[in-house]
């Protein structure tokens, strides 16, 4: 499992149509057509991985709200429309060979798993509750130290818990952001953190501390964080698609933008605003 984690790593070459590296961080920015989820060379061995925690760990990597996620079904179909511009996969009839060789059956499990282990990004649902978008579904196997399962049911404010930089006043600005998004429209933007584990899977209750040590080697972890509503359900689809490398694999002009809090263990990442 841990070769797993370790052929996740993004490698320096690439075949993907998506080649982001740490540079400085933009605010949200509008995602171009046919980039709402990308591929990158790292593919095959993330979605093994993925594939394997969603088959040993799901109850770990998988939370929803008790209640019908009608949202589910028109993520699939997102993903499937998608997918279909990527030559890298064939569909026939009621299955998808993936770029790495693996065929996926649409009916054999729920749409959100289908979806999960069809493309790299995690995918969390948020919908509009009675004062605010709550993460209602969603499957994160990539949790950059949360835990999906404690914070299903919160507003965006809530998931970003604990963060300091979170008050009423940007509660309110990230709510604003949700309720702007029209369907059609995307937007992205980006997360860095520096880690000293290169396990994709790293997941910690709000009261647990990062171990993290800047003199042990360094991974920068890379998360493309994207938000998309559906236009049936209303509902808004927050992806996030992890890059992580070796410090050293950095260009100099990329180590050169690392902001010191990152390489202190903090990150480079704003709330969405």
């Amino acid at each position: 499992r841990e070769a797993e984690a370790r052929d996740a790593i993004l490698p320096g070459g690439g075949r993907g149509r998506a080649r982001h590296r740490p540079a400085r961080l933009p605010g949200l920015q509008p995602v171009a057509e046919g980039e709402w989820l990308q591929r990158d060379d790292a593919f095959a061995g993330q979605m093994a991985y993925r594939d394997r925690l969603l088959t040993e760990r799901r109850a770990d990597v998988v939370a929803e709200l008790p209640h019908e996620h009608p949202a589910e079904q028109e993520l699939l179909a997102a993903v499937l429309a998608h997918i279909a511009n990527d030559p890298g996969y064939t569909r026939n009839g009621g299955a998808i060979a993936r770029p790495d060789g693996v065929t996926i059956s649409l009916d054999a499990d729920r749409p959100l798993i289908t979806a999960a282990r069809l493309v790299q990004e995690d995918m969390l649902v948020l919908e509009k509750g009675a004062s605010a978008h709550l993460l209602t579904f969603g499957v994160l196997c990539f949790p950059a130290s949360w835990t999906l399962r404690q914070k299903v049911g919160r507003s965006m404010s809530g998931i970003h818990t604990p963060v300091d930089r979170i008050d009423a006043q940007m509660d309110k600005r990230i709510e604003r952001v949700l309720t702007a998004l029209q369907p059609g429209n995307a937007v992205w933007r980006a997360n860095v953190l520096c880690y000293n584990d290169p396990n994709l899977f790293q997941p910690r209750l709000e009261t647990e501390k990062r171990p993290f040590d800047r003199d042990k080697p360094l991974f920068v972890r890379v998360e493309r964080q994207t938000l998309r509503r559906l236009a049936l359900s209303n509902a808004i689809v927050f992806t996030i698609h992890t890059w992580l490398t070796p410090i050293e694999r950095l260009t100099p002009e990329q180590a050169a933008t690392l902001p010191e809090a990152v390489r202190a263990g903090g990150s480079m990442g704003e709330p969405l605003t």
